[in-house]
């Protein structure tokens, strides 16, 4: 199956897992989505994610996280930047989501960082989505 938008995917799974309450779900791997990942481990919006070598092709395996009332802890996740409207930001730009609640996924030269790790090494560039 052929996709346009693989980070778009990616997060539509997540979302769907979490509202169908799963414990696990696959993506397809890319360095993009792999440092995805690491962002909403380290934030602590996900237990854990781990890269199965495959084939054809690599899958991450994301564990998700749950509060003790069985309720998700991403209560929502949005594209921003998409194939046919790319949006970019500069430094004093970047956007906070929820008021510092959630969390801005940015792609910048250094690298794919959380929005607030852009604005400490002062950096901007595309907004890839939001995590609350």
């Amino acid at each position: 199956m052929s996709v346009n938008d693989p980070i778009a995917d990616m997060l539509t799974r997540i979302r769907n897992a979490c509202m169908a309450r799963h414990s696990t779900v696959a993506v397809p791997a890319s360095k993009m989505k792999v440092a995805i990942a690491d962002i909403l481990k380290r934030e602590g919006f996900i237990r854990d994610y781990e890269v199965q070598k495959g084939q054809p092709a690599d899958t991450i395996v994301i564990t998700l996280k749950y509060t003790s009332d069985r309720r998700s802890v991403i209560t929502g996740l949005k594209r921003v930047s998409k194939p046919g409207l790319r949006i970019y930001t500069g430094r004093a730009d970047i956007p906070r989501v929820r008021n510092g609640l959630g969390l801005s996924i940015l792609s910048t030269p250094r690298g794919v960082m959380a929005g607030h790790e852009a604005w400490q090494q002062h950096v901007g560039g595309e907004v890839l989505c939001y995590v609350w």
